[in-house]
């Protein structure tokens, strides 16, 4: 068993697979029509069958406060590696990314999160050395 696809849900699917493409840099995968929506996936570039992101209508009447909830509290919906936390707070801090928490070390990690424009909290974590 492997995870294929895993999914983030999102206010408007336009704007997210633009956040999601131009400025953290994914690939847009599969984007095809699925009843009132899109069924819209994006995955890490240069990775070919790779795990893709479902960037998710959230349409659904328990997304809204269950996202709500996550953002008040403070919590990332989902993470992401990267290679050097700094070097990437400081790329999407230059392109007018919205943080929530600064680059943070803690333990062998260091953390930072970040508003994804379409209702999500996700944190950027990676190794300290």
């Amino acid at each position: 068993m492997k995870i294929v696809v895993t999914s983030v849900f999102v206010e408007d699917q336009d704007r997210a697979l633009d956040f999601y493409t131009r400025v953290l840099g994914f690939e847009k995968r599969v984007d095809v029509p699925a009843g009132g929506a899109r069924w819209l996936t994006v995955g890490t570039a240069g990775e070919e069958g790779g795990v893709e992101l479902l960037l998710e209508p959230a349409g659904h009447p328990a997304v809204a406060p269950f996202t709500q909830a996550l953002v008040a509290d403070g919590i990332p919906f989902t993470s992401f590696e990267v290679d050097n936390v700094q070097e990437e707070y400081d790329r999407l801090r230059d392109l007018g990314v919205d943080f929530t928490q600064p680059p943070v070390r803690m333990g062998p990690m260091t953390t930072a999160v970040f508003s994804d424009t379409v209702g999500n909290l996700i944190q950027i974590a990676g190794n300290n050395g």
